[in-house]
This record gives C-alpha cells, sequence and structure tokens, in this order.
C-alpha cells in the first residue's frame, strides 16, 4: 500500500533542498556581505555563529510544541521564516540589521528540525533512518548547486543578491504547499507509544544522562565538523592551498558532493544491512585521515579529494544521532531530539567563534587541527554509544 505522506515528504525534502544552500550562502557571499556591510570577512563569519543563536533560544521551546501541537504548523511557521532571512540580508545594508535577520533565520531552521524530523519518522517508522539521512541528500544537492549558481551571477554580472531572492520565492510556495499536505499524528508512527515500546524492548532502561548525553555531544561534534568546512573551505582554498577566488569557492561543491554521494548510499543500506552507530564511528575516522592528508599536501588534485572525502565522511551523522536518539527514548520525539539540536546549534554558535580567533591569532590551518581533534573525540563518544547499545537494547 502506498504511503499517503509522500507527497507531505517532498515539501520538507524541498524545505532542506534550500536550507542547504541556506547554510553555505554567507560562506559563498563572504567578500559581497563584507563589502556591503563595510566589516571584515572575520565578522561576516559570525553570521554563522548568529543563526546558531536563534537556533538555539529556540529549541528550548519548539521540541515541546511540535509534540503537543503537531508537525505542521511548526514547519509552516518555519518555511515562511526563512524568507525574512533570504529578502532581508541582500536589502540591508546594516551589519546588526543583518546579525537579526540570521537569528530569524535560526529559529526557522529550529522550527523545521523540531517538525521535520519526528514527521519523517512517524510518517516512515520502518524505515526511520533512511528517511532521515535523506534530509542530508537534499542538502547536499542545494549545497551543491549553490556555488555554480553564483558562478552563473557573477559571469553574467547579475546582482549576487538573487542567490537569496530565489530560495525565498520558493519557500513562500513551499509553506503554502505544505498547508494543504496530510501529516502523522505527533509521536503515533501509524502504532500508539504502547506498541512501539514492545517492539524495542529493552534490556534495562536508558538513561538520558549517560547514552543520552553521549548523543547529545555528539550533536556537537558531527556539527562542529562540517560546520568548519562550510565556513571557511574557501578561505582555506585561497589562503592555505593558494586557488584563485572561484576555483576556492568552488570547493564547497566537491565537499557537497561528497556528502551527496554518501547519503545516498547510507539511505540505501541503512536498516538493512549496517547500522547507524556504525556509520556514527566509521566515518569520524575517515574525515580525520582526510584531513590529515589535506593538512601536508597541497597538490590540487589531492585536495579536490580530501574535500570529496570530507564531504562523505561528515554527511548524515546528525541525522543518524537524531535517529538514534529516538530509538534510545522513543516518547516525546521532537523534545528528546530537541536536546539533540540545541547541542548542534551550541556547534554553530562557538565553531565559527573558536575558528576565527584561531585563525586571528595563529592562521588559517588552525581550522584544520581544530577539526582534526573533534573529529577524534566524535569517534571515542560513538564507541560509547555503541558499547551502551549493546547493554541496553535485547
Amino acid at each position: 500500500m502506498k504511503n499517503r505522506y509522500i507527497k507531505t515528504s517532498v515539501g520538507m525534502y524541498l524545505n532542506y533542498f534550500m536550507l542547504g544552500m541556506i547554510n553555505i550562502i554567507v560562506a559563498s557571499n563572504m567578500h559581497n556581505l563584507s563589502s556591503k556591510y563595510h566589516v571584515s570577512v572575520e565578522k561576516i563569519s559570525l553570521l554563522v555563529s548568529a543563526i546558531g543563536i536563534g537556533k538555539l533560544v529556540s529549541l528550548f521551546f519548539v521540541g515541546r510544541i511540535s509534540d503537543k501541537y503537531g508537525r505542521k504548523p511548526v514547519i509552516v511557521i518555519g518555511s515562511f521564516l526563512e524568507i525574512l532571512f533570504l529578502i532581508g540580508i541582500p536589502l540591508t545594508s546594516s551589519y546588526t540589521l543583518a546579525f537579526i535577520f540570521a537569528i530569524v533565520a535560526g529559529i526557522a531552521n529550529s522550527l523545521l528540525d523540531s517538525g521535520t524530523y519526528p514527521a519523517l519518522i512517524e510518517a516512515f517508522p520502518k524505515k526511520s533512518s533512511s528517511a532521515t539521512v535523506l534530509v542530508k541528500a537534499f542538502v547536499s544537492i542545494g549545497a551543491t548547486l549553490l556555488p555554480f549558481i553564483i558562478s552563473i551571477l557573477v559571469a553574467n554580472h547579475i546582482f549576487w543578491g538573487w542567490s537569496f531572492f530565489i530560495w525565498g520565492i520558493l519557500y513562500l510556495l513551499c509553506g503554502i504547499y505544505l498547508i494543504f499536505m496530510p501529516f502523522p499524528t505527533a509521536n503515533g508512527g501509524g502504532q500508539s507509544l504502547e506498541s512501539q515500546e514492545e517492539s524495542s524492548p529493552f534490556k534495562e532502561e536508558p538513561k538520558l544522562w549517560r547514552e543520552g548525553l553521549a548523543i547529545i555531544l555528539i550533536g556537537f561534534t558531527c556539527t562542529a565538523l562540517f560546520v568548519v568546512w562550510q565556513t571557511w573551505l574557501p578561505e582555506l582554498g585561497s589562503k592555505f592551498i593558494g586557488l584563485g577566488e572561484n576555483n576556492a569557492v568552488q570547493l564547497l561543491s566537491y565537499f557537497s558532493i561528497g556528502a551527496l554521494v554518501s547519503v545516498l548510499i547510507l539511505a540505501a543500506i541503512l536498516d538493512k544491512f549496517v547500522k547507524p552507530v556504525t556509520i556514527m564511528i566509521l566515518y569520524p575516522a575517515i574525515a580525520f585521515l582526510s584531513m590529515l592528508g589535506l593538512f601536508t599536501i597541497k597538490a590540487y588534485s589531492v585536495v579536490l579529494i580530501c574535500t570529496f572525502i570530507l564531504g562523505l565522511s561528515t554527511a548524515g551523522i546528525f541525522q543518524l544521532a537524531l535517529s538514534v536518539m529516538t530509538q534510545f527514548f522513543m516518547k516525546n520525539k521532537a523534545t528528546t531530539t530537541s536536546y539533540v539540536n540545541i547541542a548542534s546549534s551550541l556547534a554553530f554558535i562557538f565553531v565559527p567563534m573558536i575558528t576565527s580567533y584561531l585563525v586571528g591569532a595563529v592562521n588559517i590551518t588552525m581550522t584544520l587541527v581544530f577539526d582534526m581533534v573533534i573529529a577524534v573525540i566524535s569517534v571515542l563518544l560513538a564507541i560509547f554509544v555503541l558499547y551502551r547499545g549493546r547493554k541496553v537494547f535485547k
């Protein structure tokens, strides 16, 4: 029988296709924004932190709202709030106002996350890991296309603000579309909470302060892994590797292509051949080796390969962490996953701040060193979650 929520999922995935562009749109327009607001590139990077601030503040309550009032209202409102950021950033000449718009974008991201991930898990209960990882696939497609779209705008002398305006219009259309789409009952997933608990029995009750905390911390580390690259990859390409501006910006595309390849593979093999926690161990380890190669070898071909592998090995971990969190803590999905989202938001806030300080105090190579340490921590946390899973689940 055909799942009645497939059309609904199309709208939710389209939101994240555009969100993939929003995630790198500041990094891709750093010099344009720096000139418009008359501030340094380092200050423009802090707009990414502003997005994290907005997301963090709202996550303390949007999860509960999603569990109480349903997924549709928070997703639709999130879609409409994204419009303010996408229209406001290119039109204002005030850095302060741009910072406020970035905070609004963070709130919108929080609403989308708190509604979309639980809705997908409830709409596709037997393929929840694959359904959530596909979110990352659409994010990666969007992030892959944006640098090429910007290049087309530049080549044709079109105002760079159109790289914002187009997606604002599409968010409006997508929000209207989702108003008329059906959504699963919050925390239902087509079955009662009692039957969910019977299908996933525990040998012992999982503890939020133990395995839950480890998953929450992975929410921080896995986000930190790719925030560094989305924020600093163009600058790393130009200042550390010595590429021209266009080639440096297009490194983001190779990173995003790697991410897309990864999540498509994961969508096919998860829930069938491999467990999410296995990927959560393997991927950061591969990322560490790729960063080590990028740090030691500056040949352009090696840079492209390492950038592709970094995209591949940092993609989907956050979505898997959310899925694993709901496996350990099945009740109030939006609330429990909001804790992972809060950790992710902290990464969005503090990682650009930390790396901005490191770049200013030392040099651009410190972004690599910082991310290598994060990768090691992420592996250790995932190993602990694997160990606890064997203790908790029958």
